[in-house]
């Protein structure tokens, strides 16, 4: 089983074709209006197709208590993937906060530092990058193609809701003995965020993701970034 290789051929690969799968569905919707639904849609679809082909492969690699005790949808980019498709589907404005902010903040940094032991060809290497990658690639259609945007009470809910789910998750943890969210131990990466030794970095994480939280909001802080909002 191949090792994943930080910033090898492979990596570099995903992490460009996801930037060119994002440059050119945004073109795409940006010139041809009337295919943003179907091609939204589209997105959601292999979103949704490749989380139930993964969860479905992890239960039959191993056994329930396994799964239960490491792959739930509770970390960040776990819960954020269907933020993305019921944006993308039904357009909630909850769900495309979720997604804006905590999707394109935990899956452009789980892209480009990636949480994978195996590397290329695994099916695991390919089913981490078509999610992280498609993420990222969800939030900005929804934003571009179905005209949804953040306000500044966005970030307020956004970040609520991600000091709510901390909280909850660390309970979680506590009960099972897992990692979600990596609250009781950092995970094995390249990402500089960790730079703090446990349980100072979960704290420092929360300031950062806020600073991040604003860079993304900052673009629609004017009245006529507003037109059209998706409510």
């Amino acid at each position: 089983m191949p090792a994943f290789e930080f910033l090898g051929t492979p990596h570099i690969v995903a992490m460009s074709l996801t930037l060119a799968m994002a440059v050119a569905l945004l073109l795409l919707v940006s010139r041809y209006k009337r295919a943003a639904n179907g091609i939204c849609l589209a997105v959601a679809g292999v979103l949704l197709v490749n989380e139930v082909v993964h969860w479905v492969w992890r239960l039959s690699t191993m056994s329930f208590e396994e799964f239960v005790h490491n792959n739930l949808p509770l970390h960040i980019c776990g819960i954020s993937v269907f933020a993305v498709i019921i944006a993308l589907v039904f357009r909630k404005r909850l769900a495309f906060e979720i997604a804006w902010f905590w999707g394109l903040v935990g899956a452009t940094n789980a892209v480009i530092t990636p949480q994978i032991e195996v590397g290329y060809p695994e099916y695991r290497f390919f089913q981490y990058f078509i999610v992280h990658g498609g993420i990222v690639v969800g939030a900005l259609l929804a934003n571009v193609g179905l005209g949804m945007r953040p306000t500044p009470m966005s970030l307020v809910r956004a970040f609520a809701l991600l000091v709510a789910l901390t909280a909850m998750v660390f309970s979680v943890n506590l009960l099972l003995g897992s990692n979600y969210m990596f609250l009781m131990a950092p995970p094995v990466s390249e990402s500089p965020f960790f730079f703090a030794p446990w349980p100072w970095y979960i704290p420092i994480l929360g300031l950062i993701a806020l600073f991040l939280f604003f860079l993304l909001l900052l673009p629609f802080l004017s009245r006529k970034s507003h037109k059209g909002d998706l409510r």
